[in-house]
């Protein structure tokens, strides 16, 4: 599933164009996402406008002049701006018209994806919930530690629930606590305050070189102009089980965590 990463780096590939944009309608092939597509989506963009193109933890927010279209790219999604008249493949559910001749497309090989309409996104259901964003000014290790507190969830974990903390996923996890020394099987709530910073600080410098890289392709992620990510060539722990650690030659081990994977070092990071 493509986590913060790889859904900024769809951002600030569409933003620049889509910003501005009049919308002439849409095209619906199939409504069917995991949930359905607005029947009247076409009748209600008709003469709308793009304001501003944001994001809210691992969903695409499309800020038109009077409400706002949510998008997520589920397991397999893809958003591509393409000429109007470009043929549709066999996953290719939905067009966002726009007024200069080119598409959005949602391209959706399993419909786990979203695209729905709402007036009021700090309310949705799918956003009111979420936790602080990993990458904004207000999380540092002073408040990564007031919400650990008392959390005798694995540390791990606690950094993938999207109501603390919203966009970070498994990979970004794994690759974070690496690099701040941590063994992701800690509880979150016996985090020292110096530690605490230690993984605000890994989790920025991951996060910020994935978005460089244009995140992670593993199977099907690829940005607004169809292209992999490649942080993959750069990961610490994730998926090498068995090599070597880039830091100590340790053979990387794999740990089953809630029916999530989680690679570590044995050296280099500690309880």
């Amino acid at each position: 599933m493509p986590e913060l990463p790889e859904v900024e780096t769809v951002l600030r590939g569409l933003a620049p164009h889509l910003t501005g944009q009049a919308l002439i309608g849409a095209r619906v092939r199939d409504a069917r996402l995991r949930w359905p597509v607005a029947p009247d989506l076409d009748q209600t963009l008709r003469g709308r406008r793009i304001v501003r193109c944001t994001r809210r933890g691992k969903y695409l927010l499309l800020e038109l002049d009077r409400d706002t279209l949510i998008l997520h790219l589920g397991m397999s999604g893809s958003l591509r701006l393409l000429t109007g008249d470009t043929p549709p493949g066999p996953h290719d559910h939905v067009d966002l018209l726009l007024a200069d001749g080119h598409c959005l497309r949602l391209r959706d090989p399993r419909r786990f994806g979203a695209l729905l309409q709402t007036a009021d996104p700090a309310r949705h259901p799918l956003l009111a919930g979420l936790g602080i964003e990993p990458l904004s000014e207000a999380f540092d290790g002073t408040r990564l530690h007031a919400i650990t507190r008392g959390r005798r969830v694995a540390v791990k974990a606690f950094l993938m629930d999207s109501h603390r903390i919203a966009g970070i996923g498994n990979i970004y996890a794994n690759e974070a606590l690496f690099l701040a020394g941590i063994d992701p099987r800690l509880d979150a709530g016996r985090l020292s305050r110096p530690r605490c910073a230690a993984l605000v600080a890994a989790i920025r410098d991951v996060l910020t070189r994935a978005i460089a890289a244009g995140g992670s392709t593993l199977r099907d992620f690829v940005d607004s102009r169809g292209e992999p990510g490649y942080f993959q060539q750069d990961y610490f722990v994730y998926d090498r089980v068995g090599l070597p650690c880039r830091k100590c030659a340790t053979a990387i081990r794999l740990l089953r965590q809630g029916g999530r994977s989680s690679f570590l070092c044995p050296n280099c990071q500690k309880r």
